[in-house]
């Protein structure tokens, strides 16, 4: 399996930011004209590096390290032992942040978590309820307009007003810390959820890479792993819900803008989704950008401002449409993840992120931290 597999159609003609452990600790690189460049020498960090370079401006060329077709990376299910280098998140200091209930089917689905409690079939009849009452469509609604607020009233005064709801269509979108710095888990990966969870599913989702001043730099594949029992069972449960070990994966690169790729590729992007189980249980699924209720750049602007800043960058989880209601097992009972099971996020202009599900216990301990980076850097002469 080539990464090259992996990678955006168009990969030889995008500059592709990553991080690559060659066996001696990460390495930022950068995957320009079909060929990789180790850039650790011109910035430690992909943090530091786009930091070092303002928007448009030419990074200089790293150390050649010769056509990516040529790079041995394997991925948990193959050989990954007898490989040459590890594929990493693209994210080093980077505080991984995430907006949360930004697509109306999603909002419809925090709802009935909500409203059922964890139970998964007790969201079945209040799925059918909620379509009955409302038309399940909150597309048409600007979030934090006049005509939003109007909604909110007749939705409080029919008793279906959720504090999902505040969030999809009020003024303040919903902006959570997704997980620690540096506890993202890179393309071929596993992916955890908690062994206690009984339901549960990916969240397929683009990621905005921004710059300590909060401006976008450029964009990847994310899996927002979500535990719906724990979530439902109480909002204020979302941090059990949400950062778990190995509960967030990013990759397999960054796309930066550029000429070819910018914003707008991103607000029409259609991300896919597959499932695929050794009990040979398949799911498809899609996320279509252009359906997003808050334009991206107005999310990253709520992320970062005045009241916040994050001087090492941020990496921001746009949010999913996707909310698998398909039955895997008995009637009634909806998706929830197994372990084993394969899960491939893919849109052409950014590529594939694949990585197996296992769970949270049986996952890799994460024993490489802030600090653990810091003496890495400085032993390997880059700081």
């Amino acid at each position: 399996m080539a990464l090259s597999d992996f990678l955006p159609d168009d990969w030889r003609d995008a500059t592709l930011l990553g991080r690559i452990d060659f066996g001696d600790g990460p390495t930022p690189v950068l995957v320009r004209g079909g060929r990789i460049e180790d850039v650790s020498k011109i910035a430690p960090t992909t943090s530091d590096l786009m930091n070092a370079f303002a928007p448009g401006a030419a990074i200089p060329a790293g150390e050649d390290l010769g056509p990516l077709e040529a790079l041995d990376v394997r991925a948990v299910w193959e050989n990954p032992e007898g490989a040459a280098a590890k594929l990493l998140a693209p994210v080093d200091l980077q505080v991984l942040k995430a907006a949360g209930v930004t697509f109306a089917v999603s909002t419809l689905e925090r709802v009935i978590e909500e409203r059922a409690r964890g139970d998964a079939a007790e969201a079945l009849k209040i799925r059918a309820q909620l379509g009955e009452r409302m038309g399940g469509d909150l597309r048409s609604v600007d979030p934090g307009s006049e005509g939003a607020a109007r909604l909110k009233d007749a939705l409080i005064s029919d008793g279906l007003w959720s504090q999902y709801l505040e969030v999809a269509i009020g003024p303040d979108a919903e902006i959570f810390t997704k997980g620690p710095t540096l506890s993202s888990m890179g393309w071929g990966d596993h992916v955890g959820v908690r062994n206690d969870s009984h339901w549960n599913n990916p969240e397929p989702e683009v990621v905005l890479l921004c710059d300590g001043s909060g401006q976008i730099r450029g964009a990847s594949l994310g899996n927002d792993v979500n535990l719906r029992d724990f979530e439902g069972r109480s909002a204020l449960l979302l941090s059990k819900a949400k950062d778990n070990n190995a509960s967030c994966a990013i990759g397999p690169f960054f796309r930066l803008f550029d000429d070819g790729f910018g914003l707008d590729d991103v607000r029409s992007a259609e991300v896919t989704l597959k499932i695929t189980g050794r009990d040979n249980f398949v799911l498809d699924g899609h996320s279509n950008m252009s359906l997003i209720s808050r334009d991206p750049a107005v999310l990253a602007g709520q992320a970062f401002g005045k009241q916040h800043q994050y001087p090492d960058g941020f990496a921001l989880f746009l949010g999913t449409m996707f909310a698998p209601i398909q039955d895997r097992d008995a009637a009634g009972q909806g998706f929830t993840h197994k372990i084993g099971d394969r899960v491939r996020v893919a849109t052409p202009k950014l590529g594939v992120l694949e990585n197996e599900v296992t769970t949270c216990d049986l996952a890799p301990p994460w024993t490489f931290g802030v600090s653990a980076l810091i003496r890495n850097l400085a032993g390997r002469g880059l700081l």
